[in-house]
């Protein structure tokens, strides 16, 4: 499912306008985006969580010339399902 699936799924489970909840719906991920760009976690209780951390950087091997090289550490989101999420997909 992407993201136009979603927001039909939800108009017709709500009735609301499409544009309506295409713009709830962006405003929800960018403030989610924003909170985590500042070092927070963002907790949906029931569906899960996210978070930023970071990866430590490592040895690396470029394929093209076969040089090691380093790899710098680098900020990733890491998403971690609720227990709801979780019984739900067994």
């Amino acid at each position: 499912m992407n993201k136009d699936q979603l927001i039909d799924k939800i108009v017709d489970k709500t009735g609301f306008l499409k544009k309506q909840i295409e713009e709830c719906f962006d405003s929800a991920l960018d403030i989610i985006i924003k909170t985590l760009k500042k070092g927070e976690k963002v907790h949906l209780v029931g569906f899960g969580g996210f978070r930023v951390r970071v990866r430590k950087g490592r040895k690396g091997i470029n394929p093209r010339t076969g040089k090691e090289m380093r790899i710098k550490n680098v900020k990733v989101a890491k998403f971690r399902a609720g227990k709801r999420l979780k019984e739900a997909v067994k």
